[in-house]
């Protein structure tokens, strides 16, 4: 099923390009893929009638062959204008020979014949206007043409111009088209002249091709762009759902580590701190320092100890002056008042001292 539903979608896309169709949808309607194949066998890839493309088809080709010989005319009449106006520019600066002279005259007059020969039918084709203008026929017209003998020997002079001239436009547009020709000599930009009208229609046509390819791959780029976003939407879902569900299993994984590494780093900031405090005490005690402190204390020690001795005896004296009674007392009270008294004196004596002259 799904391979005939393939063939199918291949099938139809060829016949029918601007038809945006999947594969689902043949396969979920096969009475519509058997439709689509009926329609593509009467319809063209366009989406028209296939009998009337091929009428248009046939229209479009007699248009081409009537342009083509109308181009072919217009072609030699514009040459044949522009000859019979460089005549005229080179009778007026008289620089015209005779025999040029009566060749100017005698392709006038059978230009302005055929021109008016021209307008006569054209206005009696038309129904607005009558069919013999001013009394004239088309026989009226022929009675003014120049003797024969003059226009055959106008025609073979200038079948002869008519070919210099289409050669020289044909070198121009060669050299227009390729430059590089003007270089080369006569014979050979002839043989490129004559295939130039191939190359240009090949040129077209590579032209047309690669316009298609640019719209089949915009219209690719364009079905690319709907079907894209919808893709990456997808992805990133599906990736968000996989983060999350990764994130929950490595959670505990992370939060170990974690813990583990703000212990190691705590652990390292507490010995970077002891390590600084040595060396701060490492920097303040030298050897010497310490030396010196060492003795400091030994003699503080030593201090210490003959206070204690001495704090020691004079415990020892007051116990034995304990004994002694109140009446004890109250004389170490008086002499002690006695004592304090003398100091007051001493110092009121040196005042008056340093006041004396």
């Amino acid at each position: 099923m799904t391979s005939d539903a393939s063939q199918t979608l291949q099938y139809v896309s060829s016949q029918l390009p601007s038809l945006r169709l999947e594969e689902s949808d043949l396969q979920q309607n096969p009475q519509f893929s058997k439709l689509l194949v009926e329609v593509c066998q009467h319809v063209d890839p366009s989406g028209g009638s296939a009998s009337l493309s091929r009428e248009l088809e046939e229209a479009r080709r007699e248009l081409r062959l009537q342009r083509k010989v109308w181009l072919r005319s217009e072609v030699i009449h514009r040459l044949v204008q522009e000859m019979l106006l460089d005549l005229h520019v080179r009778k007026q600066e008289g620089t015209l020979s005779e025999e040029e002279s009566k060749f100017q005259a005698v392709l006038q007059r059978c230009v302005s014949v055929s021109d008016c020969s021209c307008l006569l039918t054209s206005q009696g084709a038309s129904p607005f206007y009558p069919m013999s203008l001013l009394g004239l026929e088309k026989q009226n017209l022929l009675e003014l043409l120049p003797p024969e003998m003059d226009v055959l020997w106008m025609r073979g002079r200038l079948q002869k111009q008519l070919e210099d001239a289409l050669r020289k436009k044909c070198f121009t547009f060669l050299s227009f088209h390729q430059p590089e020709t003007d270089a080369e000599g006569d014979v050979l930009r002839t043989g490129k002249a004559l295939r130039l009208v191939s190359t240009l229609e090949d040129e077209k046509r590579r032209l047309h091709s690669e316009r298609e390819k640019q719209e089949e791959t915009a219209a690719l780029l364009g079905k690319q762009q709907e079907t894209y976003p919808q893709v990456v939407l997808r992805c990133l879902l599906l990736l968000r759902q996989a983060a999350s569900e990764l994130r929950l299993l490595v959670q505990s994984d992370t939060d170990r580590s974690n813990t583990e590494y703000l212990e190691t780093k705590c652990n390292a900031l507490l010995l970077k701190f002891r390590m600084e405090e040595l060396q701060v005490l490492t920097d303040t005690y030298t050897p010497e320092k310490v030396e010196v402190h060492r003795q400091i204390r030994e003699t503080l020690e030593r201090a210490v100890r003959t206070e204690e001795r001495e704090v020691s005896a004079s415990r020892e004296i007051l116990s034995s002056y304990k004994i002694l009674g109140p009446e004890f007392e109250e004389l170490v009270r008086e002499y002690t008042r006695l004592r304090q008294d003398i100091e007051n004196d001493r110092s009121v004596l040196q005042e008056i001292s340093k006041t004396l002259p």
